[in-house]
């Protein structure tokens, strides 16, 4: 991990999420029986036609590139800790995702704040339907303000734990980021998911990709989430979904068979404990992204959320090229991921 300058693992993380996402996002509604037919016993590899190009990605790309977008801008309004981008981070986010919620083609009766959320409106990849989940769209529809209250309702469906990448490695570094990670990863999933387990594992979520941008190994990241979800009332799902996959990893080789014994990566605790596991058990980027994304279930989010780990483990040049060089929004992903660390070198 030293070898890796942290400009390399952070565009590493977006790109190899994004690229997740895109290989994912093909099978996301098919049965691992489905993807054998369809792609032969190896699964899906390589990056299939999805509607009218290849390396497509979905709604959880999309919502990651608006996270990050929002907590540059508040980064920006009050410069130097998580602490003092207090006021101005929750509205920020809130109006990022309105931003988005408007690009799916539902307007909303808000004012909402510009900067680079709304540049990102210019980009036609990010002006598209791409399966975005019903709770997402619903819960934003329904806000009439941009305060980041937490939303009511019960929904812990994986929508917070894809997104809040962006929040791990900006908290990375600071002095307490494994708490400010998981406090803000929390905020920033509650806007959609009410539910505590969809708040809780986004946190998790957020606090192993600070870890792992500080160079932590992923045994030590997910020790560190562990802690900190412990000391938390209504830690008990994610909790057990995480040690699950721990003793998952130990259980033979990597197999779609296990993975499938975790979930289908519909709900948070899911998504995460599959994206720990297929990060834990590969020996390359590459197989841990493809192991990811078979399975009878949520491909493109699980795929997603562990290329971002394993981005941060293994770094740019672990990407294939034939990944990157389809990849849609690609420049977009990487100018974010650039702007996320150089934030973080300059402190």
């Amino acid at each position: 991990m030293d070898r890796l300058s942290a400009h390399d693992r952070y565009v590493a993380c977006l790109l190899a999420g994004a690229a997740g996402d895109a290989l994912g996002g093909v099978v996301e509604f098919m049965t691992l029986a489905q993807i054998h037919r369809a792609f032969g016993p190896g699964g899906i590899t390589q990056y299939s036609m999805d509607d009218d190009r290849i390396g497509r990605i979905t709604d959880d790309t999309q919502m990651t590139l608006y996270t990050a977008a929002a907590v540059l801008d508040a980064e920006a309004a009050a410069p130097g800790s998580f602490e003092r981008m207090e006021p101005n981070v929750g509205r920020e986010l809130s109006s990022a995702y309105l931003h988005w919620l408007n690009s799916q083609g539902i307007a909303t009766s808000v004012t909402l704040l510009g900067g680079r959320a709304l540049r990102l409106r210019a980009i036609d990849a990010l002006n598209h339907e791409r399966a975005p989940g019903t709770t997402c769209l619903n819960a934003l529809a329904a806000r009439i303000g941009l305060e980041a209250d937490p939303i009511q309702n019960d929904r812990k469906g994986c929508g917070g734990v894809m997104r809040v990448a962006p929040i791990g490695l900006l908290a990375a570094g600071l002095a307490d980021a494994p708490r400010v990670a998981f406090v803000w990863g929390q905020r920033a999933a509650a806007i959609t998911h009410g539910h505590p387990t969809g708040y809780l594992a986004a946190g998790a979520t957020a606090v192993i990709i600070a870890e792992l941008a500080s160079g932590r190994s992923l045994h030590e990241a997910v020790a560190t989430a562990l802690t900190l979800l412990r000391s938390t009332p209504g830690h008990e799902e994610t909790t057990a979904a995480l040690e699950q996959a721990l003793a998952a990893a130990m259980d033979g080789a990597p197999s779609a068979r296990v993975l499938e014994s975790l979930g289908a990566g519909w709900v948070a605790e899911e998504a995460l404990a599959m994206a720990v596991y297929c990060a834990l058990v590969s020996s390359t980027l590459e197989a841990g992204i493809v192991l990811a994304a078979n399975h009878s279930g949520d491909s493109d989010s699980t795929a997603a959320v562990a290329g971002q780990f394993l981005g941060l483990l293994y770094g740019l040049e672990s990407v294939p090229s034939r990944w990157l060089d389809a990849l849609e929004c690609r420049s977009t992903i990487t100018d974010l991921a650039l702007q996320l660390a150089e934030v973080v070198a300059a402190r």
